[in-house]
């Protein structure tokens, strides 16, 4: 099975323009870590890229994404939403078998 890159949408680099990211030296991190209430939880964050990071970037912004959680966001999409109960990055992942109602825990 061919494993490909996460992919970030037009507006979630829209957003990260809009809040400043890269005028603040900034890239938006997406990291997946132990924990949450499936198993696993995104970690979203403006963080500082470093070496090893992959880096997806358009629009003159980035979004990093370091070697270990990318496993675990091949093919997903990064994306941004505006919602009645609120604004936020979401990932839409196609590695995760369910995933809990807040959107940011899931399992593998």
């Amino acid at each position: 099975m061919l494993t490909l890159p996460p992919t970030v949408t037009p507006r979630a680099f829209e957003r990260l323009a809009e809040i400043g990211a890269s005028s603040q030296g900034k890239a938006l991190r997406v990291a997946v870590e132990g924990g949450g209430c499936s198993g696993f939880q995104y970690e979203i964050a403006l963080d500082d890229a470093t070496d090893d990071d992959l880096k997806l970037e358009a629009s003159g912004e980035t979004v990093v994404i370091d070697s270990v959680s990318l496993p675990f966001l091949a093919s997903a999409v990064i994306d941004f939403t505006e919602e009645l109960i609120g604004a936020r990055f979401v990932i839409q992942n196609p590695n995760a078998t369910s995933s809990c109602g807040c959107g940011t825990s899931f399992s593998m």
